[in-house]
């Protein structure tokens, strides 16, 4: 087995007994915090595998919420997230499901806000690190762990160019990319992982592009 640093051997910096359950979970609850754009009113929190048979003794609940509320791994409020998140207005509801998924530590995050609605399905996979499986209909391969950029926009023509270009204008290195789309001329998905942080002019340009309905930068 191959690791990139001491950190993949001993672990992340966290609170909690397992960087899979607590870790791993509370950076899939970021993400999909990020990706929302905002603060959600309730979240159905759909754990499969190991996740469902030991996410209270774990503390993948208040890691999950944790996340969610915008906590690093490491940040001492977990252990009080339930009660933060319920002081903030959010509902929080667990369901423990009994189907197999890919990876045992599967877990899916439904958020809404009024009208707003967002699914997210993440794997956590050992030390820390995620995966991040679907986003809504979309199917990807996201872990998390270089800077990225997700852009929700219609299939059309010229798009992916002008959003590539102003990426390239902003002198911003592409170190890998995919697009997704339901069917043809629909709603589309791009996943583009840069090598450095990207700053919000340039997402504010992104959004400016006819076509796109929603663009989310992600740092891990």
């Amino acid at each position: 087995m191959k690791f990139n640093s001491v950190f993949d051997v001993i672990g992340p910096v966290m609170i909690g007994p397992s960087s899979s359950h607590t870790a791993g979970a509370s950076r899939i609850g970021s993400i999909a915090r990020s990706v929302f754009g905002e603060r959600p009113a309730q979240v159905d929190i759909h754990l499969y595998g190991s996740f469902a048979k030991t996410y209270k003794g774990h503390g993948t609940d208040v890691a999950l919420i944790g996340g969610l509320l915008g906590f690093e791994p490491d940040d001492p409020r977990i252990k009080n997230a339930a009660e933060l998140a319920s002081e903030a207005g959010m509902h929080i509801q667990f369901i423990e499901e009994t189907e197999e998924a890919p990876h045992p530590n599967t877990v899916k995050l439904v958020l809404k806000n009024g009208m707003k609605q967002m699914t997210l399905v993440g794997a956590s996979i050992g030390g820390g690190k995620v995966e991040i499986i679907r986003l809504n209909e979309f199917e990807l391969e996201f872990t998390g762990t270089a800077p990225a950029l997700l852009v929700l926009h219609e299939d059309k023509f010229g798009l992916i160019a002008s959003t590539t270009k102003i990426i390239a204008n902003h002198e911003i290195n592409i170190g890998a990319m995919k697009v997704s789309r339901k069917v043809k001329g629909d709603d589309a998905l791009m996943v583009i992982e840069v090598d450095q942080l990207v700053e919000q002019d340039l997402l504010d340009e992104i959004a400016k592009l006819d076509g796109v309905f929603q663009v989310a930068s992600i740092i891990i």
